[in-house]
């Protein structure tokens, strides 16, 4: 009798994760040659979790949703009929209040209505999907890696490393984290105002990161202080997460091994523990950034973060929430339903990612997947 292989059955999804983890596999492979060949397990293993995601309708759903997001955050500027501050009603007054899938005076279609000013809502929406990702992956990018050090540092050593870290990160979480949020946007621009004055590179470089007209440069700071806010706001979790986790892989076997070949604190953090806790911690980070996008339109809606004309969804919502006795639904339902949407997108595609990270979880997915025996 021969010995049994799993065979898993194959849908067109999964063909295209197998194009999908080949072509990645051929660029590392250019920059570390033979790499393909030496990690066959690990390729094997990615292709497994792309099955289990392709199996998971909340999670196709919800990646679905974060790409549509994405696409239109990148796209979105410059497909935009309008630029977020072309006030037409500066050229007719009519261009006020229009109603969506109706014609402007000059016959323009405007699918999404106009709003006050005139201005085109769905432009709005577009320009708006990129300050929403921009100011998420900015917060993301600067709080976890802060979090990631500071809690591997006090795990790993522990004593009065650990205390003194832990110590520090009480003191930001006795704070509720929406008033500091809002306490830092209100104080922040001014002096950010002097950081754009000293390194008017830094200003370019956000004004171009925010698809923002030089123009309305002078609101830029506003928009910069509310990514700094959630910053100071969102790395105290990661820092109490990584923490717990580092407590935990330092006791085990194969970080004894390391100390004793004589590996560095440094290499044993960043090239054994760290990637142990990654999984947990890309789960985390994915809900994190549904979070975000949250927090930053509430900043909005409530005046302490994007400041007209920049167009963010919470300040639609805003701008829009004065009229809606008036009967135009269109200015605060369309960007509340955009909110709504991509937070969605990135908790189905969180939840989806933490049953297939987690070995228990995506071993039951893997056992439905197998389609039977077959000898050799």
């Amino acid at each position: 009798m021969g010995e049994a292989t799993q065979v898993y059955e194959e849908k067109m999804l999964d063909k295209l994760a197998n194009l999908l983890i080949g072509f990645i596999a051929k660029i590392i492979d250019v920059f570390k040659p033979g790499w393909k060949k030496r990690n066959t397990a690990k390729l094997s293993e990615w292709k497994l979790m792309l099955y289990a995601l392709n199996r998971s309708v909340p999670g196709l759903v919800g990646l679905v949703l974060v790409i549509v997001f994405i696409c239109l955050a990148i796209f979105g500027p410059l497909i935009a009929p309008y630029k977020y501050n072309n006030f037409l009603i500066f050229q007719d007054l009519r261009y006020r209040f229009l109603s969506p899938f109706t014609y402007g005076p000059n016959k323009e279609f405007f699918p999404l209505g106009t709003d006050e000013y005139g201005r085109d809502v769905l432009s709005l929406l577009l320009y708006g999907a990129r300050v929403s990702l921009i100011v998420s992956l900015l917060v993301i990018a600067i709080s976890f890696p802060i979090g990631v050090l500071l809690g591997l540092v006090a795990g790993y050593f522990g004593g009065k490393i650990d205390e003194v870290i832990m110590r520090i990160t009480d003191i930001f979480f006795s704070f509720p984290g929406l008033i500091l949020a809002i306490g830092l946007s209100t104080t922040l621009p001014s002096r950010i105002n002097i950081l754009f004055k000293a390194f008017p590179g830094f200003q370019d470089l956000m004004l171009w990161l925010f698809a923002i007209d030089p123009v309305d440069s002078e609101k830029l700071s506003y928009l910069v202080a509310v990514v700094f806010a959630l910053v100071v706001v969102w790395w105290p979790p990661y820092t109490r997460v990584i923490r717990g986790s580092t407590l935990a892989e330092r006791e085990k076997v194969y970080i004894e091994a390391a100390k004793a070949m004589g590996l560095s604190p440094l290499s044993i953090m960043l090239k054994h523990i760290f990637p142990n806790i990654m999984g947990p911690m890309l789960v985390y980070v994915t809900l994190d950034l549904g979070g975000v996008i949250l927090s930053e339109a509430g900043l909005s809606y409530l005046g302490v973060g994007a400041q007209p004309p920049i167009a963010d969804w919470g300040r639609i919502v805003f701008d829009g929430s004065r009229w809606l006795y008036r009967g135009y639904w269109w200015l605060s339902l369309l960007p509340g339903a955009f909110i709504l949407l991509t937070a969605l997108g990135y908790n189905l595609l969180g939840d989806a990612l933490r049953d297939i990270l987690d070995p228990k979880t995506r071993r039951s997915i893997e056992f439905k997947l197998k389609k039977g025996g077959k000898k050799s």
